[in-house]
């Protein structure tokens, strides 16, 4: 390392974040920027721990050493090419990547660890502010043809891989735009869909074809693909969510998460969404049934549509706010998380469970009951602790159950797995000819890290199936 006493010398630090009064009247990304010679600093914390967990512990295997040194030593060039390396996108996952790279950092077993996700992304955006980033268009053609059915960052890490390698590819997307959760899923507080729009920019001046509005298996035909490519790679992401089944789940205004962060999205994209399909919770009571990330997303976005109140409810019991035993290190901590929107308000509570919803005479939703739990497995509900509560708009944010099936998957005939992803071998291979699954589709709801490593992966197996057809 650049400096072998750093740990000991210097603090972890960390951009601020802006006012809370400010950022709630936005929908800008909440941190400020962070100076030059503090990144250096905090570079400079990189220990010579002679094994580097932090490899193993991001599923990229990042060279983080590498470039954490670099950046001590003000060599920014070559830490863009130390990063790209093993990250198609290191503008997404410094962003939104919970980072268990820090988790497994040596320097976390006693201290704070280095700031490797704040260290990432400012070098990727230094890359791009210096034009250093420009499209790698490939230098000869294959003559092969591939088909990606998803454009999140499995679908598109995989699509620059598989260009790169030769190949023509093309990218089938549902929406109207290209990012899947990148675009819709991830409020732009968190990522700005400007940072999406100037990677595909990329991805198209190096010869990537993109298909909006192209729903594989209902409005574009399996068969058609399956006749016009040479392999189908499936990234479809875990999009069945995870369902609430009470008495008055029925009543409207109880909506699943990804029916409601979409439409801010949309909004934020310029988009009029049509009156009879709004969702807001702007002058409401608001519950927001979750406590992971896809709730805190909830909560931001309901912040900022200014509600009557939040109330965040998580069926588990409060975490530890230090590192449980069950998880030491370098394994991802059991610990408390608090995420920028819960500094933005709303009431966070534990072990609640709903147990049923009533609403008025014309089936419109004003209030929830619920219980405290017990510690799980069984959450047996504690008497005496039964609650209502007036609600007027209920977010589900529980989480994903796999893929959807019918459709693509369906008319695919490929094997599922016993949790409900697609079945694939350790070369992606799914059960059906020449089709490859990677991502979510195939792992199940998962980080955005996952994601990319996924994409990467499944490309390098789809090259090597594609080297062995003869035309």
């Amino acid at each position: 390392m650049g400096k072998t006493t750093g740990f000991m010398e210097y603090a972890r630090e960390l951009p601020p974040r802006r006012p809370v009064v400010e950022r709630i009247n936005d929908w800008f990304e909440i941190y400020r920027e962070f100076p030059e010679e503090k990144l250096g600093v905090q570079g400079a914390r990189c220990m010579d721990c002679g094994v580097p967990f932090c490899h193993t512990g991001c599923p990229l295997n990042n060279l983080i050493p590498d470039w954490n040194d670099l950046v001590y030593r003000g060599l920014w060039r070559e830490a863009v090419r130390q990063l790209h390396a093993t990250n198609n996108f290191p503008e997404f996952t410094g962003r939104i990547c919970p980072a268990p790279c820090e988790a497994a950092c040596v320097l976390g077993i006693n201290q704070p660890p280095v700031t490797i996700k704040e260290i990432e992304k400012n070098i990727i955006e230094r890359g791009f502010e210096e034009g250093w980033i420009r499209p790698q268009p490939p230098q000869f053609a294959t003559g092969k043809r591939v088909a990606i059915i998803g454009s999140g960052p499995a679908g598109l890490a995989a699509a620059q891989q598989l260009r790169r390698a030769g190949h023509q590819v093309a990218v089938f997307e549902k929406a109207d735009r290209i990012g899947g959760l990148l675009r819709y899923g991830i409020p732009n507080f968190k990522l700005e869909k400007r940072l999406v729009d100037r990677r595909l920019e990329q991805l198209s001046a190096e010869g990537v074809q993109f298909m909006t509005k192209a729903h594989v298996g209902h409005n574009v035909p399996v068969e058609d693909l399956r006749r016009e490519f040479h392999a189908l790679l499936l990234c479809g992401g875990a999009e069945s969510p995870r369902d609430l089944p009470v008495p008055g789940r029925q009543l409207n205004g109880i909506h699943f998460a990804m029916e409601f962060l979409p439409q801010q999205n949309r909004r934020c994209e310029g988009d009029v969404v049509p009156t009879r399909e709004e969702i807001l919770a702007t002058g409401k009571r608001v519950v927001i049934i979750g406590g992971g990330d896809t709730g805190a997303d909830c909560l931001g976005t309901v912040h900022r549509q200014k509600p009557i109140s939040v109330h965040q409810f998580e069926l588990m019991p409060v975490p530890p706010q230090e590192r449980a035993p069950q998880t030491p290190w370098p394994l991802w901590p059991m610990q408390l998380r608090t995420e920028g929107a819960h500094e933005e308000g709303g009431v966070r509570e534990w072990s609640i469970a709903t147990t049923a919803f009533t609403g008025d005479e014309h089936g419109k939703l004003k209030r929830l009951h619920g219980a405290r739990v017990g510690p799980p497995p069984a959450f047996t509900p504690i008497a005496g602790t039964e609650f209502t509560m007036e609600a007027d708009l209920v977010l589900l944010a529980m989480g994903f159950l796999g893929p959807v099936r019918n459709g693509m998957i369906e008319q695919l005939g490929v094997a599922l797995d016993t949790r409900g992803n697609v079945a694939t071998g350790a070369d992606y291979h799914t059960s059906a000819p020449g089709v490859f699954s990677a991502g979510d589709m195939r792992r199940g709801q998962s980080l955005v890290v996952w994601a990319i490593s996924e994409g990467r992966k499944a490309a390098a197996a789809v090259d090597a199936h594609l080297g062995q057809i003869v035309q």
